[in-house]
């Protein structure tokens, strides 16, 4: 079982449910992990650390993952981007082709998905997060493969306030990587309410979520948790694709 223009990097196992581990795009060379469906505690207790400097809604509360899915091994680089959409509108064109491209709207990623041609999409957020934790082999870390910041995200003191290459940092539990840190990664939904949450600034259907901190903020908005809204820059993207049956 393997989406249409992908080729298998690792190969099956009990995990999988009868899919590769791993598989990787043709064309553009995305490389993306297997997510097997589970359920999880969405969101944050209101103990965790760090959690205060959220005007966000990240009110506890159990999601089942209805089924499994592929999720990209790193945030797409801008090398990528540049392969597909002939542009790279990233800032940090420095920190070179395989840095995550960033500065790149809502609309952008769809326009790029659309034209890779295949079963490409962004993440909702409750694939976002099930992944970032780690998803069924989660060890329930507050950052994506840690309780450091360090080991796992480019955060605001380790960044030299720039974007760095993906997969530089330690990978979390499913082998993924810079979710906490480098960039912020879009998610397909409106920014909406968590069960029993609350809105703080911001109408519910106004602005697309964005996920995971980014080389600029502080260490604590890259918790595994945190949820933004609208233009925070630079913005960058993590693609899913979802499993033929």
């Amino acid at each position: 079982l393997i989406p249409d223009g992908f080729e298998e990097v690792k190969s099956l196992s009990a995990y999988t449910d009868g899919s590769p581990l791993e598989i990787r795009h043709k064309v553009t060379g995305i490389e993306m992990v297997y997510v097997a469906l589970g359920e999880f505690m969405m969101g944050s207790p209101t103990s965790e650390s760090g959690r205060a400097v959220s005007t966000s809604d990240e009110m506890q509360h159990k999601v089942k993952m209805e089924k499994g899915y592929y999720i990209g091994k790193y945030e797409v680089t801008q090398s990528q981007w540049q392969a597909v959409m002939g542009n790279n509108p990233s800032e940090f064109k420095n920190a070179g082709k395989n840095a995550p491209v960033e500065g790149v709207s809502w609309d952008d990623c769809q326009t790029f998905c659309r034209k890779i041609g295949t079963s490409f999409r962004l993440p909702t957020e409750e694939e976002w997060e099930f992944a970032a934790r780690g998803g069924n082999k989660s060890k329930r870390f507050i950052y994506s493969g840690s309780n450091s910041v360090d080991e796992v995200a480019w955060y605001e003191e380790n960044s030299g306030k720039t974007t760095h290459p993906v997969g530089q940092k330690k990978p979390n539990e499913l082998g993924l990587y810079d979710m906490s840190g480098n960039v912020w990664e879009w998610c397909s939904d409106w920014y909406k309410k968590y069960p029993g949450g609350t809105f703080t600034g911001v109408d519910p259907g106004s602005y697309h979520v964005l996920r995971g901190g980014s080389y600029y903020y502080d260490g604590q908005y890259c918790r595994s948790a945190q949820r933004i809204w609208g233009m925070a820059a630079p913005e960058g993207l993590r693609l899913v694709s979802d499993i033929p049956f």
